[in-house]
């Protein structure tokens, strides 16, 4: 049965990395429609995260934002086929514009390790092929359930080099390595990590669990940090990769305080283009004890 799931998901993969880039972002945006328009899950969790976060914006702002962020979304998990079974040549070909990459070799002129925060904003596949391109690269990953479908993501997130670890104590471990050596490693900093050894820091202004793991690695390996995304072009053009600095303390060793400014450096980013974030995503679920769920109001945290 899981090789006969596996063969589904690939072969449906398949199909969608045959479509071009316009015809992808188009049915993307039709899948974007039905979420909106069926009043789903996601629609109700983007509506919930733009009204905590963004409570500058009228009823009405609100609402466009709400479908135009289901729309991105939709587009991005039709861009994802195209990431996985184009030919890299032919993704790389997509990054019409680049903007900050000399603060990557500014960064790394005297030997040092590079983190490379990539929050879930525009199309973090392409990113990922992208830099890989350029550097010695590492990403951390969470294994998915099905271990044939992990085998198939680590061969094509890894067809220029990039070692894909996980994020289990090996794993740093390994990452923590490749900074020593001058590498370059590429962090997902916007989820709700699990366990201990996090801290509660605002983003966009509610007091959410945040990952420390950024400043640990800083502190550990004297690496640097720049945060990044992959804007997606109007009219199917193509992307425009966007490399930024981060904000000051984030490697404080007040977790607090690195949290903090981990979390601002994101919201600078998402604030450029607030449509193509992944709002969908239940990243205020995870409170201080005895905070409400604002997905859940009748559960305490």
């Amino acid at each position: 049965m899981r090789k006969l799931k596996y063969f589904f998901i690939t072969s449906v993969l398949g199909i969608a990395g045959s479509l071009s880039l316009a015809t992808a972002q188009k049915l993307g945006r039709m899948v974007g429609w039905f979420l909106w328009k069926l009043q789903t899950q996601p629609r109700d969790v983007t509506a919930t995260n733009l009204a905590i976060c963004l409570p500058e914006l009228t009823s009405t702002e609100r609402a466009e934002l709400t479908k135009a962020s289901l729309a991105s979304t939709g587009m991005t998990m039709l861009e994802v086929p195209l990431m996985w079974e184009w030919p890299v040549e032919k993704c790389l070909d997509l990054i019409k514009e680049t903007q900050g990459l000399a603060l990557i070799d500014e960064a790394m002129t005297d030997g040092s390790g590079l983190i490379l925060l990539a929050p879930h904003l525009g199309n973090w596949e392409l990113a990922g092929l992208f830099f890989s391109s350029r550097y010695k690269m590492a990403a951390l990953y969470s294994p998915p359930n099905m271990a044939e479908f992990e085998d198939y993501m680590i061969r094509v997130r890894g067809r220029l080099g990039s070692e894909l670890v996980r994020g289990d104590r090996r794993g740093l471990a390994r990452l923590a390595s490749i900074l020593r050596e001058g590498g370059v490693a590429g962090i997902l900093p916007d989820q709700s990590p699990r366990g201990a050894g996090n801290a509660f820091a605002p983003f966009f202004g509610m007091e959410v669990k945040t990952m420390t793991l950024v400043a640990k690695l800083m502190q550990r390996t004297g690496a640097k940090v720049l945060i990044t995304y992959t804007e997606r072009l109007n009219n199917a053009e193509g992307f425009r990769i966007v490399v930024r600095e981060t904000e000051p303390n984030i490697d404080s060793k007040d977790p607090v305080q690195a949290a903090t400014a981990l979390n601002r450096s994101i919201e600078h980013c998402i604030r450029k283009i607030p449509a193509q974030y992944q709002w969908e995503y239940k990243r205020l679920r995870h409170r201080p004890p005895g905070e409400i769920n604002p997905y859940n109001p009748d559960k305490v945290c």
